[in-house]
């Protein structure tokens, strides 16, 4: 049961990211962008939003650099052939990556590392949280181990699928061009804490 919905839910997140660049134009990533760093100076204050901007682009700046696929001005400048075969490299490579789409996931890109980089700043008081669910879940396990009651592995199941959807919608809601206000950013988080805290409580470990 786990593994055809974890099979099912990575395919429909794939699907719907390829989808979503071809829905919105990049303007409407950026704009998006735009409406959430006001909301953030207006719930953080100006200083942690403009720092949870930078990091986003350090993010974004980062990930274009492990990208495999050279820029223009990257490509060789040697004379001759070897400058010929260059040049029409790079003419391919415009043609292919610097069109509507292309740009779209670029700036697809650039609003899910701001609402990663918002992320970020809730994890000192969302750590606790996780690591109390992930005890408390543990602790009711030894308690029922204790009392000779069973492990429920149909439960574990359920939760664990709950789970694993719950992950898949946190990546979905990164991606999507909707307003999200930043105290919702925390919700899915806490949401798979307890997800994980329950499914640890019915772990059942085969003999």
């Amino acid at each position: 049961m786990i593994r055809a919905v974890a099979v099912v839910s990575l395919v429909l997140l794939l699907v719907l990211v390829l989808y979503v660049p071809a829905a919105h134009p990049p303007e409407r990533f950026l704009g998006q962008l735009r409406s959430e760093h006001e909301a953030a100076v207006a719930f953080w204050g100006p200083e942690p939003a403009y720092r949870m901007l930078d990091r986003a682009m350090r993010l974004q700046s980062g990930a274009a650099e492990a990208s495999p696929l050279p820029a223009a001005r990257d490509m060789p400048r040697t004379p001759g052939i070897n400058g010929a075969v260059a040049i029409e490299m790079a003419s391919v490579n415009q043609r292919l990556f610097n069109n509507a789409y292309f740009r779209s996931v670029d700036a697809l890109l650039m609003l899910a590392s701001y609402r990663l980089s918002s992320l970020l700043e809730w994890l000192p008081w969302l750590l606790p949280l996780v690591l109390v669910a992930g005890t408390d879940g543990a602790l009711v396990r030894v308690i029922r181990a204790k009392e000779f009651l069973q492990h429920d592995p149909e439960m574990f199941a359920v939760w664990c699928s709950l789970l694993i959807i719950t992950a898949c919608t946190t990546v979905v809601a990164f991606v999507l061009p909707v307003q999200l206000h930043p105290a919702s950013l925390a919700g899915l988080p806490i949401a798979m804490a307890v997800l994980l805290g329950r499914a640890i409580t019915h772990f059942h470990q085969r003999a």
